[in-house]
């Protein structure tokens, strides 16, 4: 364990700009249970602003540079992620001020010290294996402090300060920041090109998970996927450099790893036989798809490092109640289900898709498509494309630009138009409004529809469903 540093002095009073987000919500949970004093801001008022309030800490709506006056003393530190431009007018008045400027995974590296600590990092899946590793370790009576990118279905919080000796977290690549963290258990689910924006080409993206991994403290361990080509490659060179490593999957061969044996999909859930220390074990998992029971694999191997029981364990991963946001039901409207998933990148969308057809049955699969910033939908428009295809039916909404500007010529058609269905099968429709109605148009009695990305997206369920359930258009039996 690392010595702790005084926190008292270092986030005795910490203010976070855009405190409703889902990494910042989480530093925020943590020290308000330690006992910080806690302010923020953030763009709009939410259910989670609306819980740190009730949590005691103090947030005003809107970016203004009074928002750090909240309390009578200056924040002893601000908080920003790579969100914040540079000319947030909170970000300049403390550094005009003198106020400690901490990036986010700073601040989390900070609630992290004393802790026996447990990173999960990867392009897909960190969310989802960080979720499941946190609920099995709860099922074995653990009590780890946490801090997730999405907030639990069994908790409904995204982050919690436990009693326990561990601190699971997710560790977010995007811009590099994960390199302050110091795990003795390290997993890396995949290593896919993404994020080129910050990281400006594929092998500089690479290099820092490669960097994350020399950040393992001695005597930690790499959890690895061996069916991922970039995360095997990373393996096997952490491997030479002396790093202990055990790797899951089907291509996973050695006696300390997990091999995937089989997965069977079983109305809506999923059983993956594991051979585990020369025995098979069944791994139960209630949320759809191969790729998450190679999450639940990877959260298995972690556990057990952690110290915990393997029927705990396996009984954690049992009842794991899913993630928000990540195949979650949103509701049925004359015979329609609608679900809505983060999936944001061409891996995840294939993934995800070929979860939600067995889930599907003998419903057609319609897709709600928002792409995620313009950087990614330029770089990836053929390959978001070919995903897109494994539906019956995709619109295609335009793209989500989050903290970056608009790109000329790069919108949602530059996708819609490389789908390989027929022209009547994908629409792009780039009013947000129109959506609800378009969609309640396509769907039929029995349909599954899916709305997708880490956009405002997820808005559109609940309009979808009362579309439906109006019958302004009429839905088709």
């Amino acid at each position: 364990m690392t010595a702790a540093p005084d926190l008292d002095a270092v986030l005795a009073r910490v203010h976070l700009v855009g405190i409703g987000g889902a990494g910042m919500s989480g530093i925020a949970r943590i020290l308000l249970a330690r006992g910080h004093q806690v302010s923020g801001s953030d763009a709009r008022d939410s259910r989670t602003v609306l819980a740190l309030r009730a949590q005691g800490a103090h947030i005003g709506i809107g970016h203004r540079a009074e928002n750090l006056d909240q309390f009578d003393t200056d924040p002893t530190a601000v908080v920003v992620s790579t969100a914040i431009r540079p000319d947030n007018p909170e970000l300049v008045a403390a550094q005009e001020r003198g106020i400690t400027v901490l990036r986010r995974a700073e601040a989390l590296a900070a609630l992290m010290a004393g802790h026996r600590v447990a990173c999960v990092a990867g392009t897909h899946g960190k969310t989802s294996t960080t979720s499941m590793l946190t609920v099995a370790l709860q099922h074995c009576r653990f009590d780890p402090s946490f801090a997730i990118g999405g907030d639990l279905n069994e908790s409904g919080a995204n982050a919690h300060h436990g009693d326990g000796s561990i601190f699971v977290a997710e560790a977010d690549e995007s811009d590099g920041s994960f390199l302050v963290f110091s795990p003795s258990v390290a997993v890396v689910t995949n290593v896919e090109p993404d994020h080129l924006d910050h990281h400006g080409t594929a092998e500089a993206y690479t290099k820092v998970f490669e960097d994350f991994v020399q950040r393992i403290e001695p005597g930690g361990v790499l959890i690895a996927c061996a069916d991922d080509a970039g995360s095997a490659e990373l393996a096997d060179r952490a491997e030479a450099a002396g790093v202990r490593v055990r790797r899951y999957g089907k291509s996973a061969t050695g006696a300390a790893d997990a091999r995937l044996v089989d997965y069977r999909a079983e109305q809506g859930t999923g059983v993956a036989t594991v051979e585990l220390g020369g025995e098979r074990i069944d791994v139960r998992v209630s949320v759809p798809g191969e790729h998450m029971a190679g999450n639940a694999t990877a959260a298995l191997l972690a556990g057990l490092e952690l110290g915990a029981p393997l029927g705990g364990l396996l009984d954690g991963l049992a009842a794991f109640g899913g993630v928000r946001r990540r195949f979650e039901f949103r509701g049925r409207a004359r015979g329609v289900r609608v679900y809505d998933d983060y999936a944001h990148h061409p891996t995840e969308v294939d993934a995800q898709l070929r979860a939600a057809r067995p889930v599907a049955a003998d419903g057609r699969l319609v897709v709600v498509f928002q792409p995620h910033l313009f950087s990614r939908t330029a770089a990836f428009a053929a390959e978001f494309a070919t995903a897109l295809a494994l539906a019956d039916e995709v619109v295609v909404l335009d793209v989500y630009g989050a903290r970056e500007d608009p790109q000329p010529g790069v919108t949602g058609k530059l996708i819609a138009d490389q789908v390989p269905l027929p022209a009547d099968k994908v629409h792009y429709q780039p009013s947000f409004t129109e959506v609800p109605q378009l969609v309640a148009g396509l769907a039929r009695s029995g349909d599954l529809v899916l709305t997708m990305g880490a956009g405002d997206v997820t808005m559109l369920g609940a309009e979808i469903l009362a579309e439906i359930d109006r019958g302004t258009a009429e839905v088709r039996g």
